[in-house]
């Protein structure tokens, strides 16, 4: 392998003021000059696990911006890339901005209406998809055809395009790494890097501008915490698709940047080993895989003797009254260091014993849900953003984690409540608008009232907020709140928390809009449908009477990607489960 300078240690959390590069190829191809030999991700291929080198990686970015160049990609295309997650996901990316042009991540579990949506909406004439299947969906999905569609695994079949290629022969030449290196050097911060698709949990998705300063804003705030954790040479464990805007700053840029070796998982039902194998030090996922996560404990936990389960639920209530207070007396420290040893380390380890933190973003984290892994020593923190803030505004410290919050605002993120309680955050991290969308940008971007004009606009998160000893806490979606016919306001988002966060119900949507009372709709958990009933009763006890569930009704299929319920991320489409059953929400009203 040609040589791309000399390898060097230690981490690279930048200076003081800020990141020392000005965009994000420009930071990783220095990173590669400087620890070209250390390992940068690891994959599964062809019955084991590969590992790229951070110099493997830069050569093959200058090998394929030289080849898309020639191919014709100029500064500005927008390019779509579908692919699941694997190191050509990310060469593909930083050869595309280092060269000018504008990522599309996209997700594989599209149907052929969003691919069709985005090539559209988007403009893109050129595609990557890493299978024929892929390429054969986006070939008939592309509006206007296009030009050049080239795949990961195989070369898509010739008449998808008037040109295509397989990635061997993109990557197949060396390509002039130096002189494109010195050309990253020059990009702009506020260039356009990639646009990302919002999930449209409600309308039609959106794409999302993101500049290269927006990216580097959030790798700026957490160097920080990271340098705190010692994650450097450590191991990040990914499952999320690098298509959502979180996995893509956070798996392809910043952990990288700061030392951290990226593992990609082989799914979630391979996640007990993964953990043991690689011993990760911090995991990021959504509420619902730590739901799974803790049933999985829980029906462990039921097959052990009664000794045992009152050992782990002492050492659960001891565990979580250490990280809430009051302070343990001087026999529950005596008695919470015993059971540390007989039970937490247990836990610990079968989550390789090394994490620093487990981040849950993405939806609302039930406090109820993090208590039970912060109890048993596990350190899950609550964070949050959005794709428009580059995404990451907020998180909790694992030193510092107040559960019921999702944390104070990252360095150089300026927070702030409108006069109606929505939250407003500015600073670099702000998105540049919504792609050929000025009216959707005018109202989710602009400047405070009497604001001087030079001032940086503030971002309509849509989110309903408290901020306290500097701490966001997110109540609810501004536009989601459910005003019942006596004008009661209730939070679909707290009542549907407090349903799923019941063993014998998987997923839950209320409804009430105008209605005399609060229903619901929910898919029982596996065999658990004669305990709805129970649950509910469980959850209506906790509630106030304007938010209890009036009627419930199960559905005959769970929410999912394929029928267009659930978005990539397992997030609930709301809007599309009470158009579905609307007949079933009016007959609750019967």
């Amino acid at each position: 392998m040609p040589d791309v300078g000399p390898s060097q240690g230690g981490a690279f959390t930048g200076s003081k003021g800020g990141t020392p590069w000005g965009s994000l190829p420009w930071m990783l191809l220095d990173i590669a000059r400087r620890r070209p030999d250390r390992p940068m991700v690891r994959h599964w291929r062809q019955g084991g696990w590969q590992r790229m080198s951070w110099g493997e990686f830069a050569l093959a970015v200058a090998s394929a911006a030289a080849w898309l160049r020639r191919a014709g990609v100029m500064p500005g295309d927008r390019v779509l890339l579908v692919s699941e997650s694997r190191p050509e996901f990310n060469v593909a990316d930083v050869a595309l901005m280092a060269i000018g042009a504008v990522t599309v991540p996209t997700y594989t579990t599209n149907t052929d209406v969003d691919h069709a949506h985005i090539l559209r909406d988007s403009g893109a004439r050129i595609a990557i998809a890493s299978t024929a299947v892929l390429a054969a969906r986006l070939a008939r999905a592309a509006p206007e055809g296009l030009d050049l569609l080239i795949g990961l695994d195989a070369p898509p079949p010739e008449e998808a395009a008037p040109r295509v290629a397989h990635w061997a022969e993109v990557t197949g030449e060396p390509g002039d790494l130096p002189l494109l290196m010195a050309e990253v050097e020059q990009i702009p911060p506020g260039r356009l890097a990639c646009l990302i698709y919002t999930s449209g949990t409600g309308g039609t998705p959106r794409g999302v501008m993101l500049p290269h300063r927006a990216m580097l804003a959030n790798r700026d705030g957490v160097a920080a915490l990271a340098e705190r954790l010692h994650l450097d040479g450590t191991v990040y464990l990914s499952f999320l698709p690098l298509s959502h805007s979180y996995e893509h700053t956070v798996g392809v840029f910043l952990l990288p940047s700061l030392g951290v070796e990226v593992v990609y998982s082989r799914g979630a039902d391979r996640l007990s080993a993964e953990f043991q194998e690689f011993r990760p030090s911090i995991i990021t996922a959504v509420p619902r895989l730590f739901e799974v996560l803790r049933s999985r404990m829980v029906a462990q936990l039921e097959k052990e003797t009664p000794f045992r389960q009152r050992l782990f639920r002492k050492a659960l209530e001891l565990g979580l009254k250490r990280a809430d207070g009051p302070p343990l007396s001087l026999l529950e420290r005596v008695q919470d260091a015993v059971l540390d040893r007989l039970v937490r380390s247990k836990v610990r380890a079968r989550f390789g014993g090394q994490l620093q933190a487990m981040v849950c973003g993405g939806a609302r984290l039930d406090p109820d849900l993090s208590g039970f892994f912060i109890g048993l020593g596990l350190p899950l923190i609550q964070g949050y953003g959005q794709t428009e803030a580059g995404p990451v505004i907020a998180v909790n410290p694992p030193w510092d984690n107040v559960r019921h919050t999702v944390g104070y605002p990252l360095p150089g993120v300026e927070a702030r409540l409108a006069e109606d309680g929505e939250l407003l955050v500015r600073g670099p991290l702000v998105m540049d608008g919504y792609w050929r969308n000025p009216e959707a940008t005018a109202a989710a971007i602009h400047p405070a009232a009497g604001a001087a004009p030079d001032d940086a606009p503030w971002l309509h998160t849509g989110d309903m907020a408290r901020i306290e000893h500097g701490r966001i806490t997110i109540t609810d979606r501004k536009r989601d709140f459910i005003k019942t016919l006596g004008g009661d306001m209730v939070s679909p988002a707290k009542l549907e928390s407090l349903l799923m966060a019941e063993p014998e119900i998987a997923q839950a949507v209320v409804a009430g809009e105008g209605q005399p009372g609060v229903v619901a709709l929910v898919v029982p958990a596996e065999g658990q449908e004669a305990g709805i009933g129970p649950a509910i009763a469980r959850v209506n006890a906790r509630l106030s009477s304007i938010e209890r569930i009036r009627r419930w009704a199960p559905t005959p299929t769970p929410f999912s990607v394929e029928n267009g319920m659930l978005t990539p991320t397992m997030k609930v489409k709301r809007r599309a489960v009470l158009e579905h059953y609307k007949d079933e929400i009016n007959g609750l009203y019967k």
